[in-house]
């Protein structure tokens, strides 16, 4: 081969490559525009995204020394009942339904503390909010817990909008 005929070829091989290089360029999606689920706004149909609460707050709690948490769908259960009580009497309270005792009585917990709120629309608004207000942080640095449950419920006819319910707890597994 000549070194026209090997220049020729190498710039063909160089083409053909730079060409497969910018159609995968053209073949990738382009980034997601969703918004995170922790600031969707659940007055505005958003939707509570539990693991992201699950995640956020073992985040935090990693961050001041403490073990993550899990989802547990007994507390999860509670939680919702909890909203759904404060929405029927719009009222935010932890006695809005029976007390927050006697809800976790059938959970068998060693441990448990409860958060509520209204009037938060996000994930990150309320998170924050209980971040900021020191027995709600006590709640969520809690030593020892180990299971959650969070619920969001949305009322269009109140003031507040979305009601929200964290519970933390720690099974007593020898309870049953």
């Amino acid at each position: 081969m000549t070194g026209t005929l090997i220049a020729e070829c190498v710039l063909r091989v160089a083409t053909a490559l730079a060409l497969l290089g910018f159609s995968g360029c053209a073949g990738e999606a382009p980034p997601p525009s969703a918004t995170p689920s922790f600031y969707r706004n659940l007055a505005e149909g958003g939707q509570l995204d539990p693991a992201a609460a699950q995640s956020m707050i073992s985040g935090y709690r990693a961050n001041n020394g403490l073990g993550a948490v899990v989802l547990d769908p007994a507390l999860m259960k509670l939680a919702e009942e909890q909203s759904r009580a404060m929405v029927s009497r719009d009222k935010l309270d932890h006695n809005a339904g029976k007390g927050f005792q006697q809800r976790i009585n059938g959970y068998n917990a060693t441990v448990a503390v409860e958060n509520v709120s209204a009037g938060y629309h996000t994930l990150a608004e309320a998170f924050s909010g209980w971040r900021d207000s020191p027995p709600h942080r006590a709640n969520m640095l809690k030593s020892g817990v180990t299971r959650m449950g969070i619920a969001a419920v949305y009322s269009p006819r109140s003031k507040y909008k979305v009601f929200w319910t964290l519970i933390l707890a720690t099974p007593d597994d020898k309870r049953g």
